[in-house]
C-alpha cells in the first residue's frame, strides 16, 4: 500500500510538472510516443496559432467544443445533457471538451474506458488553470491525429490532404479537416465521400451563424 501511494504521488507530481512545462515547451502526445517506441513513422511540423487559418480554428471549435471559451475544462452543460440523453435511452452525444481531449492526448491512452474518462476531468481542470485558452487550442491542433499514417498536427494534416499549409486552408477545406477529426483513419478530407461533404457543409452553415464569437477568448488569429 505504501508503494502504491508513493507511485500515485509521483505520477501526480510528474503530470503537474509536465503541465507547467507545456506552457513554454511544445509537447508530443502519448500516441506519438507509442509510434516512436514501435518504430512507426510520425510526421509533424509544429505551427503557432498565427500560422493557422482562422477558419480552421473556428471550424474545429464549432465541431468539437462550441463552448470552449465558456467552460473551465469540463463543460457541465454538455455533461448534464449527455447524462439526460443516457437516462432517456438516447445515444449519448458525448461531453468531451477540447481540454479533456488535450488531457487524453498528453497524459492518457486511447480507447473507451470509464477509468480514463474519470481521469480526464481533473486533468482537464488542471490544464485549464495553467494554460491559457489560446495555448490549449494551439497544442491541441498540433498533437491531434490528422491522418492514417502517423500525421499529427494541422500542418502535416493540411499538407497530406490538400498539399498546402495550414495557413492557406479555405473555409471549405477547414470544415472538411474539422469533421474528419473524430476518425482521421477512416475519414479523408482530401478525398471526401458524400457523407463527409454533407457534414462539412452543415458545419459551414453553423459557422455563418456563430462565426468569430467562437474564438472570442483567443485574441487575434492569423489573417483576422
Amino acid at each position: 500500500m505504501r508503494f502504491v501511494v508513493r507511485l500515485v504521488v509521483l505520477l501526480v507530481l510528474a503530470v503537474a510538472a509536465l503541465g507547467l512545462l507545456y506552457t513554454v515547451v511544445n509537447p508530443v502526445s502519448t500516441l506519438m510516443l507509442a509510434r516512436y517506441a514501435t518504430a512507426r513513422p510520425v510526421e509533424r511540423a509544429w505551427v503557432g496559432l498565427d500560422a493557422v487559418a482562422p477558419a480552421l480554428v473556428r471550424s474545429v471549435l464549432a465541431s468539437e467544443d462550441a463552448r470552449f471559451c465558456q467552460h473551465f475544462g469540463v463543460d457541465l452543460v454538455e455533461l448534464n445533457n449527455a447524462i439526460d440523453d443516457s437516462e432517456d435511452g438516447e445515444p449519448s452525444r458525448g461531453a468531451s471538451t477540447i481540454t479533456m481531449q488535450l488531457a487524453k492526448n498528453l497524459f492518457l491512452w486511447n480507447g473507451r474506458s470509464v477509468v480514463r474518462k474519470a481521469l480526464e476531468m481533473p486533468l482537464a481542470v488542471y490544464l485549464n488553470l495553467i494554460l491559457s485558452k489560446r495555448r490549449q487550442i494551439e497544442i491541441y491542433l498540433n498533437v491531434a491525429e490528422w491522418g492514417p499514417d502517423g500525421q499529427f498536427g494541422i500542418e502535416a494534416g493540411a499538407q497530406r490532404a490538400f498539399r498546402k499549409s495550414a495557413a492557406q486552408l479555405s473555409p471549405r477545406e477547414a470544415a472538411l479537416m474539422a469533421v474528419m477529426l473524430p476518425n482521421p483513419r477512416t475519414r479523408d478530407a482530401g478525398k471526401p465521400g458524400p457523407g463527409l461533404q454533407r457534414l462539412a457543409a452543415r458545419l459551414q452553415n453553423r459557422m455563418l451563424r456563430e462565426g468569430p464569437e467562437l474564438t472570442a477568448c483567443l485574441g487575434p488569429l492569423g489573417g483576422s
